[in-house]
């Protein structure tokens, strides 16, 4: 697990479900390559919840969102995908949508 400032537990955590699902579809059965996009995955949504975090103004809070956004699009994180769509739409620095990116992560 990775750490993720400001989580409830300071863990991050995935559905593996649907990330095993996703990564499934696209690469078939190839274990190693799936570890590696897992990874990156889980290491591209720990970076970019926290640069939402950090935004210091409306620009920035909605670029790291839809971010965010395409990030769980793509590997079909939906509950993820919803709140950080849901944080786009809210004002910057909002920590009900700071807390909903965070808990749909873990």
């Amino acid at each position: 697990m990775l750490n993720l400032p400001g989580a409830s537990d300071d863990r991050m955590v995935y559905d593996p479900g649907v990330l095993e699902a996703a990564l499934s579809a696209a690469i078939g059965d190839d274990p190693a390559l799936a570890d590696e996009l897992r990874v990156a995955f889980l290491d591209s949504a720990a970076t970019m919840i926290v640069a939402l975090g950090r935004a210091r103004d409306a620009g920035q809070w909605e670029q790291a969102a839809w971010r965010l956004k395409g990030l769980a699009a793509s590997f079909g994180a939906i509950d993820l995908m919803m709140a950080a769509d849901a944080a786009g739409r809210a004002a910057p620095g909002d920590p009900a949508a700071l807390d909903a990116v965070r808990d749909a992560i873990g």
